[in-house]
Order: structure tokens, then C-alpha cells, then sequence
């Protein structure tokens, strides 16, 4: 009898031991999970941040080029009427013109190549947010469990 109680005393205290370090443990993995979801949030809005910077920076340099643009072709305009002979202008000659002309397409064409890498950029940042967006879907779909999916949330998820 005395080893039986024994018996049973350990067992019972064993159990008793055992469930409070099991939901300890469930707890804690629980905890961590949710902070690692937690950060995870925090650097994905960080990432969106700096895109959202970037993307208004390349909009300001967008906006800046467009001026600059329009003044050259101001610019060009009135010269290309002074090498026809139209402005009145005899002050220039012509050779001093025609330096001005070419320096003023090289400008231009610098400028539209500067344009170029600019949307280029902007392209770059759209993609990246919505890599970001679907990823951020595919996480949301796989934290779901299995079981209780359906076979078109499934065909979702292996399409995202």
C-alpha cells in the first residue's frame, strides 16, 4: 500500500507538474510569436516608409526635370528663331548660335535620359510594393491552418 501511495502521489505530482510547464511553455511560444509578428509589422511599415520617401523624392525630381525641360525649350525656341534670322538679332554670329544649339540638344537629351532612370526608379518602387502586399497576403493565408481552408483558398495561397 505504502508503494502504491507513493506511486500515485508521484504520478498525480508528475501531471500536476507537467500541465502548469506545458501551458508555460504554449505561453511563451505564444508570447514570441506574437513579438515576432509584432516586428515583423513594424519593418514592413518601415520599408513602406522609405518607398513612400523615395517615391515623393523621385516625384520632386520628376517635377524639377519637367521645369528645367520647358525652360530649354524656351530657350530653344528664341535661338532657333535667331539662327533663321527672325529674332532681329545680329549680335551672335552664327557659329556662336550653332554651339549654342548643340550644347542645348546634348542638355535635352541628358535630361530625357535623366527622365528615363527616374520612372525606371518609380517602377521599381511600385513593384517592390506589391511584392511587399502580396507577401504580406501570403503570410496572412498561411498563418490559417490547413484544415480548415477550403479548396479555394488553397488555390489562392499557391497562386500568391
Amino acid at each position: 500500500r505504502k508503494q502504491a501511495t507513493e506511486y500515485s502521489t508521484s504520478s498525480s505530482d508528475e501531471e500536476f507538474e507537467s500541465k502548469p510547464s506545458l501551458t508555460h511553455k504554449a505561453k511563451r511560444a505564444l508570447r514570441k510569436r506574437r513579438k515576432l509578428e509584432k516586428e515583423t509589422k513594424q519593418l514592413i511599415k518601415q520599408e513602406e516608409l522609405k518607398r513612400l520617401h523615395k517615391a515623393q523624392a523621385v516625384q520632386r525630381q520628376l517635377e524639377e526635370l519637367e521645369e528645367r525641360q520647358r525652360a530649354l525649350e524656351i530657350f530653344g525656341v528664341e535661338l532657333e528663331r535667331e539662327l533663321r534670322g527672325e529674332a532681329g538679332s545680329g549680335t551672335k554670329d552664327e557659329n556662336q548660335m550653332l554651339h549654342e544649339w548643340f550644347e542645348l540638344v546634348m542638355e535635352k537629351n541628358k535630361l530625357m535620359r535623366y527622365e528615363s532612370e527616374l520612372l525606371i526608379i518609380a517602377q521599381e518602387l511600385e513593384l517592390e510594393d506589391h511584392q511587399s502586399r502580396l507577401e504580406q497576403k501570403l503570410r496572412e493565408k498561411m498563418a490559417i491552418d490547413d484544415s480548415l481552408k477550403d479548396e479555394m483558398d488553397l488555390n489562392e495561397e499557391d497562386e500568391l
